[in-house]
């Protein structure tokens, strides 16, 4: 079966049951349908959450069709119950971009998957929407204030950096011209759009602690200069306040349960490859603070997601992980080992060992945190016994413990042996992890450290442009916020062509952009973009729905 007809299989418990295996009553619950209910933010006790044992699932250097942490995370969170613990699954909300792209839906895969699948994978409990519409709701006050003689700012329309965005690969609306027709249109002037993934308003929810810090951090965004030169932020548009109304419901986590009837927190769904690629603070306090194990992902790589999990949400939530599982597959192993991608389901050792550097690095990489790690070979039917053995034999060599899952085919019960070794590993975590890089630093410094320590890179190069606006934010005062990097997913370095672990090799800063709000800086490599484009033949082509109003094509 597809995951789709597998997740319509399954009979759904009731969210109340889900919600009373993590003792929360009746009387806390927003019900959106029988199946999904809002959690209030009271829920998060911090003493809980300090006691709590947080594991992080990032992964190796991806395949196009990914590597399946989603999948590891909700099977190990099912075979952590199955073995005796109380564990809950800490995920992001999944964008319409990939689900009618190329990706596809980010809801797990086979017999480890969070339900109601459609409805996670489509428009949810309108989070996606809600932020959208703050972050457009700014866009319009700017272009109104730029419009008004009375009231105006005196804001410079060649310095606005604030973007709308839309929930929906659309290259067409990368950039644009706004506000023709003339006087009753508006100041024309370029702007564009971003992806409700990376927009900043998606940042901020995923990083604020409350309501009032979520208001107070919508009104420190920067969006532009005056004519004469003073920044302007959107608290000197009034803005902040509508903007928190409309994020009023959004702020609080989704309750959803998996094929095993288990509870699942879904909250937030920042990009890892162009945004901090992690579900939000309080979803992830709320996990911890209701059972005994919180299993959470980062998007992407290690080099990607997980850097920027513990950086940057962690360092401002005051989380700190006790094992992190770094999630391979022996197809994309034998990818980075020069196989060509398709033929990865043919047997190919000498093809996996040279793959091997890559899994490496990003255990290396995770180990300059002082955090300790298990390997999870995501398992497929075409793995051979000596394929098997090899990864095995290399992993114990690096001395780190390693297990296969078969989440995808058996849920839970294919992920015991995941589970007891990530309780082994949080068992040995006594200390907290080690940032990157200190605040202190200066933004150069900080973006050095991440390509020498995280990617393996020789070198960091700015173009003329790029030095101009880091030295803009320096003089702004923010200097000292983190580090967000935007690069590619495909490899350790900022060309997607450089496969396995690269050496040799410089990080290309193209520009730079920057989330006073969210509170980071943004070095954008190579030739990332923050609006996507759809692929040759989208999803969205084989998506279609019956007379009942069956989905099928949806993954």
């Amino acid at each position: 079966m597809t995951d789709i007809e597998i997740a319509q299989k399954v009979i759904a418990e009731h969210i109340r049951e889900v919600a009373n295996k993590l003792n929360i009553k009746e009387e806390h619950l927003e019900y959106y349908g029988r199946e999904k209910a809002k959690l209030p933010l009271d829920l998060i006790e911090e003493e809980k959450v300090s006691k709590g044992n947080l594991v992080l699932v990032t992964a190796i250097t991806p395949t196009p069709a990914g590597e399946g942490k989603t999948t590891t995370c909700i099977g190990l969170s099912d075979g952590l119950n199955h073995i005796g613990k109380k564990s809950v699954v800490v995920l992001r909300e999944p964008s319409l971009g990939p689900v009618f792209g190329m990706k596809g839906g980010a809801a797990g895969g086979g017999w480890s998957q969070v339900i109601p699948m459609v409805d996670i994978n489509l428009h949810f409990t309108g989070d996606f929407h809600a932020i959208s519409m703050a972050n457009n709701l700014l866009a319009a006050l700017i272009d109104n204030n730029i419009q008004s003689k009375s009231r105006s700012l005196d804001i410079d329309p060649r310095t606005v950096i604030w973007k709308r965005c839309m929930d929906m690969n659309d290259r067409a609306l990368r950039n644009i011209v706004a506000a023709l027709g003339g006087k009753a249109g508006g100041v024309p002037r370029e702007t564009g759009f971003n992806i409700t993934a990376a927009s900043e308003i998606m940042a901020i929810l995923c990083l604020c602690k409350n309501l009032e810090d979520l208001q107070e951090m919508c009104g420190n965004i920067y969006i532009g200069d005056t004519f004469e030169g003073k920044a302007v932020y959107a608290k000197d548009l009034n803005s902040a306040g509508a903007m928190a109304v409309l994020l009023k419901d959004a702020i609080k986590p989704n309750l959803v349960q998996t094929l095993e009837g288990n509870p699942a927190i879904i909250h937030g769904g920042p990009f890892a490859n162009i945004a901090q690629g992690t579900n939000s603070i309080i979803a992830t306090k709320m996990g911890l603070s209701l059972s005994e194990y919180a299993v959470t992902e980062a998007g992407f790589a290690a080099d990607l997601g997980a850097e920027k999990f513990l950086n940057i949400k962690c360092r401002r939530a005051g989380l700190s992980p006790k094992a992190v599982v770094v999630v391979a597959t022996i197809r994309a192993l034998k990818y980075h080992g020069g196989k060509p991608l398709n033929s990865l389901t043919e047997e190919d050792v000498d093809a996996l060992e040279k793959g091997m550097p890559n899994l490496e690095k990003h255990i290396e990489s995770i180990q300059s945190f002082g955090l300790p790690v298990v390997v999870s070979v995501n398992a497929f039917s075409s793995d051979t016994a000596a394929e098997k053995e090899l990864i095995y034999a290399h992993c114990e060599k690096l001395g780190v413990p390693v297990a296969l899952s078969y989440g995808w085919a058996d849920g839970g019960k294919g992920c015991t042996e995941l589970a007891e070794k990530v309780v082994a590993a949080v068992k040995t975590c006594d200390k907290e992890f080690i940032p990157t890089y200190d605040l202190e630093d200066a933004p150069l410094t900080k973006i050095e450290k991440i390509c020498r320590k995280i990617y393996g890179a020789s070198n960091v190069e700015l173009t003329a442009v790029a030095k101009r606006q880091l030295k803009r934010f320096e003089d702004l005062g923010y200097g000292n916020l983190p580090i967000c990097m935007a690069k590619t997913q495909k490899s350790l370095s900022d060309n997607a062509k450089l496969i396995g672990r690269p050496e040799n090799f410089d990080i290309h800063i193209r520009e730079f952009e920057i989330a006073t709000g969210a509170g980071f800086i943004i070095p954008i490599a190579g030739n990332m973009l923050r609006m996507p484009g759809l692929p040759l033949t989208p999803s969205a082509e084989n998506i279609e729905m019956d007379s009942e109003g069956t989905i099928v094509g949806l993954f």
